[in-house]
């Protein structure tokens, strides 16, 4: 969502994070901004689900590690809700496993919490200019990862909880859009998903995949 030139209303911005001193100083800081309203602030995904704050929000600042659903999961429900929201991410996580959970889920930005409040309001105005803001060692994790020669390209044999998770579905016969539907993943992300499988499992197809899974007794045999 791209705000018109000639649209000189406050950005409606909304804040989850539930640790309430940081919360409260983001806040506090982004009220002095001219060209931004914070429209709400909650310490869960369920909370701001909830609200009717959801439905007018522009931008929505969201943590991953929160109680009850995490930021990630609660991704796909936000964006069902409000489809047009801008959602950049603030967290502790600067692994690569969340950032492109993230990003395959439907995060525009991602920040870790080091940032300023004003660095968050000039990702803010970024991020609704048409940008992705991101934390320049994060936006370089995204460079690096779609750089066929990068010394920084993610190679772990292990597989993830979420990628086994997947494989499961896979083996008992999911479609993309079902195995989404159930994770609560956007299609991207399930293809994301699949990409780690293949290369870490080295084989080159849904068939492959399952078969040496079931070799390596890493999922059940379909029922």
């Amino acid at each position: 969502m791209v705000k018109d030139e000639l649209d000189r209303s406050p950005l409606s911005v909304v804040l989850v994070e539930d640790n309430r001193i940081l919360r409260e100083g983001w806040v506090t800081t982004l009220k002095l901004e001219p060209d931004i309203a914070v429209a709400g602030d909650y310490s869960s995904c369920e909370q701001l689900l909830a609200s009717p704050v959801l439905h007018v929000a522009d931008v929505i600042l969201l943590d991953i590690e929160l109680p009850g659903k995490s930021g990630i999961e609660a991704i796909p429900l936000i964006l069902s809700l409000r489809p047009q929201a801008i959602i950049i991410m603030v967290t502790m996580h600067e692994d690569d496993q969340h950032l492109f959970d993230a990003i395959c889920a439907g995060a525009i930005g991602y920040l870790v919490k080091m940032s300023s409040a004003l660095d968050l309001a000039g990702a803010i105005r970024e991020a609704v200019a048409g940008g992705s803001p991101m934390t320049p060692n994060v936006a370089r994790r995204v460079i690096d990862y779609f750089h066929p020669k990068s010394r920084y390209l993610p190679r772990q044999n292990e597989l993830s909880e979420q990628d086994l998770e997947v494989l499961n579905h896979l083996g008992q016969g999911k479609s993309y859009a079902a195995i989404a539907k159930v994770m609560f993943l956007s299609v991207h992300g399930v293809r994301y998903h699949i990409r780690q499988i293949y290369e870490k499992l080295q084989v080159s197809s849904r068939g492959e995949a399952v078969a040496e899974a079931l070799e390596q007794r890493l999922i059940r045999p379909p029922t």
